[in-house]
């Protein structure tokens, strides 16, 4: 096999050869080859600059190679990339962990993995070895809402919704979970808050160790929007349940809807919290799940020693080192301005698409901007037209979603709107 050398046989070679997420081989499209990335923008190997509205996938919330992190990755990576964790610990996790509890109060634990798939995976374990440690080894599901996200390895894609989701193949393969409908769409009534949760608690029985969702946005399950209080009313349902209240903080935390942390915004500490995406500003895959004292003081005492779970990277020094800077980052502040601007102008930006007959609704919540189509994008065209409009977006669905990186200045989230537009034209054309 000849090794690819030109741009063309490069993205020719991956098509064939390189699975990209739910897609097939070789790949129907060949894809967009990036040779850089700077700011909030991807710089292609055929010479185009496409702005980042994704942040590639909520992650680069400062945009790219942002100086701070790379300057904390040089640094690390010239000290010690790596070293196991089990018998020796560093400073970067150590530093990493005291910054993490002082952003996130109420809690006592901190628990490092290599993704946001695993972060939750662990949650996952910790709530059901804290019920065997409790003394109820009969709790052994999770209950949740329908149209949820929470990753796609094991225990992740059984709590995702087994219906509408990207994981229905998979039905059958592990312990069923329990199911709430959808919640309400933000700015429901009381009446209908208070009736969605004595729905969800109706489902609850002896087989629950807890509740586990994704706060105020549930993501790639279908980029819907909720209220706080529903955050505070299934608070008020574990406690009362005496089960454990997990949130998916992953989309959400460091700012992307508008407050540090969705649940910190709700006035409640769930008992668990998955953090990851943003955690290293897009740098590098790395996810934490935080555990109030409760939780890893009964685990460490109940049946088995110890949480049963360590990856190979747990805590790696490097990944430590660029999320401890990012957090500094987030600590200074810009964002809290950045992202109400983002919000208001994708507001103005998108609302007029709300008009066209080839959209069912237009929504947007902090720095996150969501078009909702009436029927399913073709993925080509959708893609072409943003690209052509000099943005990189990733429809799937019927959705047109962006997450623009807070460092966006006012013309870029213009742009970013334009795109959709776009979009959305080549969509009325298609169905013309």
């Amino acid at each position: 096999m000849n090794r690819p050398a030109s741009t063309a046989q490069l993205a020719h070679f991956d098509a064939q050869h390189i699975w990209h997420p739910y897609g097939p081989i070789p790949a129907p499209v060949e894809p967009q080859l990036v040779e850089s990335a700077s700011g909030v923008y991807l710089h292609l190997a055929d010479g185009r600059d496409l702005i980042d509205g994704m942040s590639s996938w909520w992650a680069a919330c400062h945009g790219h190679s942002h100086p701070k992190l790379v300057e904390a990755a040089t640094a690390q990576a010239n000290t010690m990339s790596h070293v196991m964790f089990g018998g020796l610990t560093h400073r970067p996790a150590i530093e990493l962990a005291h910054k993490l509890l002082r952003l996130a109060p109420g809690f006592d634990a901190v628990f490092y993995s290599d993704s946001g798939s695993v972060s939750v995976e662990v949650a996952i374990k910790m709530a059901i070895q804290y019920s065997q440690a409790i003394g109820h080894p009969e709790r052994t599901r999770l209950a949740t809402w329908r149209g949820g996200y929470h990753g796609d390895t094991r225990a992740p894609m059984s709590v995702c919704d087994p219906e509408g989701g990207m994981h229905a193949m998979w039905a059958g393969q592990w312990t069923p979970q329990v199911f709430a409908d959808v919640p309400p769409a933000r700015g429901a009534s009381e009446q209908a808050r208070a009736d969605y949760l004595a729905h969800f608690d109706s489902l609850i029985d002896d087989s629950v160790a807890g509740v586990i969702v994704e706060p105020v946005v549930q993501g790639a399950g279908g980029m819907r929007f909720h209220d706080h209080e529903l955050l505070v009313g299934l608070r008020e349902l574990c406690d009362r349940r005496g089960i454990l209240l997990i949130a998916d903080e992953i989309a959400t935390g460091f700012g992307r809807a508008g407050d540090l942390f969705t649940t910190q915004a709700a006035g409640i500490v769930p008992d668990i919290m998955c953090v990851g995406k943003a955690l290293t500003g897009g740098f590098m895959s790395f996810a934490a799940t935080l555990a109030t004292a409760e939780v890893a003081r009964a685990i460490s005492s109940g049946p088995g020693g110890g949480l049963m779970h360590g990856p190979t990277f747990m805590g790696n020094p490097l990944a430590c080192a660029v999320a401890s800077a990012q957090l500094d980052l987030i600590a200074e502040g810009q964002w809290r301005s950045d992202v109400p601007r983002i919000e208001a102008r994708l507001a103005e930006g998108l609302a007029p698409l709300a008009n066209s007959s080839a959209v069912a609704d237009v929504r947007v919540l902090g720095a996150i901007g969501v078009v909702e189509m009436a029927r399913p994008v073709d993925m080509a065209v959708a893609t072409a037209a943003a690209v052509d409009a000099g943005v990189w977006l990733r429809p799937f669905g019927k959705l047109v979603y962006t997450m623009p990186p807070y460092i966006c200045t006012d013309d870029e989230v213009d742009r970013i709107c334009a795109a959709i537009a776009a979009i959305v034209r080549a969509e009325e054309t298609r169905g013309a």
